[in-house]
């Protein structure tokens, strides 16, 4: 069996994939956790690693936050990209691995709307998160390639799973709790993925490497999405709203800050349709990913 070390367990990702991946292989966890096999913080703790690993699967990051401070927009690159330049010095200490696997991002296309964009569109993301995402991915392309490691990017799209953090864990939170609004209709459809899938990816791509989008086939709007939610909570629907009501309420929110339940940059993320093509994934890799509309449970 592999031997496989797991950064970032701890996290929303990490738990939901981590049992999975024991399956397969012998796993090895990096994370900010006692339980973790090395308890590590990638911005203040050196990483010595005991040995070498056959994979490397780098889940661990910084997202999900918008930052206010030019300290917090600073945590981005200490994690995001010295983070993992100090996972592949560690790495070169204890051996290098046959196989490396990225967990990056869709935000590295910079992207607010758009349809089943591909792995080739530029890289123009300018947030914090994206850019600090795409510095990591250039300088594992390089240390990949000087050290003759398989690399293998995966680009998620919005990951579904119980108690998802990001935008859908604020659906659920806004429908809960009676604050979420439905906009004209909810007909904007958003890439969602499965948070376990990408544990089915990791023995497809770690002898093959490549860049890769991953989401399902289904691109649900965000009606679909309310209808399943409101029906896992018992809630009815939430309430549905003209656009041209939602943009009063939007610009009033500008003015009250985050405690509003919508503003002007969430009114336009909710009504602009955004989709990730995943055709390259399923040709190269064989690969299927499960219905989100079929699957998720919240």
């Amino acid at each position: 069996m592999a031997n496989l070390l797991f950064t970032g367990a701890s996290g929303f990702l990490g738990s939901n994939i981590f049992p999975l991946l024991c399956k397969n292989y012998d796993v090895d966890t990096l994370a900010l956790d006692d339980k973790a096999t090395y308890n590590i913080n990638l911005v203040t703790d050196e990483i010595h690693l005991s040995h070498g690993y056959d994979i490397v699967l780098h889940a661990a990051g910084k997202a999900h936050v918008v930052p206010r401070t030019d300290a917090e927009i600073k945590l981005f690159y200490d994690i995001n990209f010295e983070g993992t330049k100090k996972v592949c010095a560690a790495l070169e200490k204890a051996g290098t691995p046959k196989s490396f696997i990225f967990i990056s991002t869709v935000a590295v296309y910079g992207c607010d709307f758009g349809e089943m964009i591909t792995e080739e569109h530029p890289l123009d993301g300018q947030t914090p998160y994206a850019k600090s995402k795409i510095m990591a991915e250039e300088f594992l392309a390089d240390w990949c390639k000087r050290n003759n490691v398989i690399l293998t990017i995966l680009r998620p799209s919005l990951l579904a799973g119980k108690n998802a953090p990001g935008n859908l864990g604020a659906m659920v939170n806004g429908i809960k709790t009676g604050r979420y609004l439905s906009i004209a209709g909810g007909k904007a459809r958003k890439s969602v993925l499965m948070v376990d899938d990408i544990a089915n990816l990791i023995p497809l791509v770690a002898e093959k490497g490549g860049i890769y989008n991953v989401c399902d086939d289904t691109q649900p709007s965000f009606h679909e999405l309310e209808v399943l939610i409101s029906k896992q909570l018992s809630k009815k629907p939430p309430i549905l709203i003209p656009m041209c009501l939602a943009k009063c309420l939007a610009f009033c929110g500008d003015f009250l800050g985050s405690k509003a339940p919508i503003n002007s940059l969430k009114l336009r993320k909710m009504t602009e349709t955004l989709t990730f093509s995943n055709e390259k994934a399923k040709k190269e890799l064989g690969w299927q990913p499960r219905n989100v509309l079929e699957n998720y449970m919240i």
